[in-house]
Formats: C-alpha cells, structure tokens, sequence
C-alpha cells in the first residue's frame, strides 16, 4: 500500500511568510537594533491600527469588493467617541460604543447600497470615503480633541513580556486575527464569505442568502473600522481628524500582500497579519538605514504592484 501524499502549502500561503523572512533578514544585516524584542514590539504596535483596518478589508475583499472608505471612517470613529467623551460628558465605554456604532452604520450604508442598488463597491466606498472625510471635518471643525478619558488610552499602555514591552493594543490585535481566521475556517458562515467570493450566482442557487452574506461582511468590516478608530486613540491620546488619510491603501496593501485575492475568494486572514507586519518592517528597517520616507512609499507601491500581478498569472495558470 502506498503512502498518502504530503499535502505541502501553497505557494500562495508560503509567499507572504517567505517574504516577511527574508526582509528581516536583510534588515538584521544592515542594523544592530533590527532584530531586539524591543524593535519587534514597537513594529506591532505601529501596524495596530492598519491591521485592524485591514482584518474589514480581508473580509470584503474575499467576496471580490473593495472598501476605499475604511481609513477615513475609522478617523470618524475616532471623532465621534473623543468629541461624546469630552462634549457630551458621555462615560468612556458608552462614547467608545457610538463610535462603532457610527463606524458600522457607514458600513451598513455601504452594504446596501452595494446589494440593494447594485452598486460597484468602489464607486460605493468612493463616495463615503468624501461623506465620512467632511463629517469628521465638519463634526470637529478640523481640530484635535485632546480630553480623552482613559478609558480610551488604556489600549495603549504597555505590560513587561519578558523584559519588552508590549502594548495592550497589539495583543488585542493579534486576538481578533485569531477569531477571524477561526470564524473564516471552521463556521459555515465565514465559508459562506468564500463562496460568494468564488462566484456568487451559483452561490445564490444551493439556497445560500448572498445579499444577507454581503451585508453582514459590510457591517462587520465597520465594527473593525470602530475597534480600530479606538486603537489609534489609544496609540496617540488624541482624536485626530487629519488620521485615516493613508490607512486605506495602507490596508489593501496589507491584504494584497498576504495573498487575499483581489478577485474573491481566494486568502487566509492571518496572511492579511504578515502582509501588515511586512509593510511595518519594511518601513521600520528603512528608518533604521537612514532611508528617505519617499522610498519607503515607492518600495511598497512596487510590491503591491508584483503581488496583483503574482495573483493575475497565478489565476491564468490555475485555468
């Protein structure tokens, strides 16, 4: 009788991974401070808000959309819980929760308009990346709230894991990657995100509500919209309406670079993870090099750019 086969990881999964090694390897040539606990910690905790961004964005990607809008929404989140705290006189926990209310009514506002209407999901996300940016204008007459009760900072602070420390932030974090791969892998809902993915008519047809998939994924890409609006008070001690105007293509750069398909259907979320911490790292070791922060831009578009196209040839070869 013969062996059954090893079944090996794609090349797909293994690339992010690879990827992420070889960067810290190179980097661990050109400083001394690369490769500390300390250095570590501190990439983690600058990749917190945009991979908390960047777990909504996995979700609506997997099912071939795309939100433009989740930086500038996360920066509303950020206003609306700071300016109910500090205004309104709102207990910490209540104004933490209207922010994520507001930041999944944007996202329930983005689903139907993409499933009732039929709308394309860039055009949809396009158009309240400019609603959400005047809001948080408007709402805070483009000033920083700085009252910010502590139970807003409190993500923020660090505890000592074997002599480094780790802020709160990242372990939460590291958490929600967690529950979403379990909740990707092992329940039939998030195997439902796949399928309407992979194609959503036939979907459709085995009796799976495609419509009802699509907007639950809007709005729950908009609580972590919110989680992440909290997270990037915590990390600054401030409500900032200028926040959020990067961490769009700064998300779909992580989830490109984890292997998540721009097509649908096809991505592991804890490959979103890697993809974040690649983009950390590779500024984090460009800063230590004295490098020019314009560089770090252009090395990241040109990955981006070589993930699609690794993720178009390998669709064409799997034909």
């Amino acid at each position: 009788m013969s062996k059954p086969a090893i079944q090996l990881p794609s090349i797909g999964t293994l690339g992010p991974f690879i990827a992420l090694l070889l960067a810290c390897a190179v980097f661990a040539t050109q400083s001394d401070r690369f490769l500390s606990s300390e250095n570590f910690a501190l990439i983690l905790q600058q990749v917190m808000v945009v991979g908390v961004i960047a777990i909504g964005q996995t979700l609506i990607i997997l099912t071939a959309g795309i939100d433009l809008s989740c930086g500038m929404v996360m920066a509303l989140g950020s206003i609306v819980m700071t300016k109910f705290a500090a205004d309104l006189g709102l207990p910490g926990p209540v104004a933490i929760l209207c922010g994520i209310a507001v930041t999944a009514g944007f996202g329930l506002i983005n689903g139907l308009l993409v499933t009732r209407i039929k709308l394309p999901p860039f055009i949809v996300t396009l158009g309240t990346l400019n609603i959400a940016f005047a809001i948080t204008q408007l709402y805070s007459n483009a000033q920083t709230v700085t009252e910010v009760p502590e139970a807003m900072t409190w993500l923020g602070n660090s505890f000592a894991l074997g002599g480094t420390a780790v802020s709160y932030g990242s372990v939460l974090m590291l958490m929600l990657y967690l529950g979403v791969w379990f909740y990707l892998r092992e329940t039939a809902a998030g195997r439902h995100v796949y399928a309407v993915g992979n194609n959503p008519e036939a979907t459709r047809l085995t009796g799976i509500p495609t419509e009802r998939v699509l907007l639950g994924v809007y709005v729950l890409a908009g609580i972590f919209y919110g989680i992440a609006s909290l997270l990037s008070v915590a990390r600054t001690g401030v409500g900032d309406p200028n926040a959020g105007q990067t961490e769009n293509l700064d998300a779909i750069t992580a989830v490109v670079l984890g292997g998540t398909s721009l097509f649908g259907g096809r991505g592991v979320v804890l490959g979103t993870l890697i993809g974040a911490v690649i983009v950390g790292v590779l500024r984090n070791g460009l800063t230590l090099m004295g490098v020019q922060s314009v560089y770090q831009v252009l090395i990241t578009g040109v990955l981006v750019i070589l993930a699609v196209a690794i993720d178009q040839l390998s669709r064409k070869g799997g034909r």
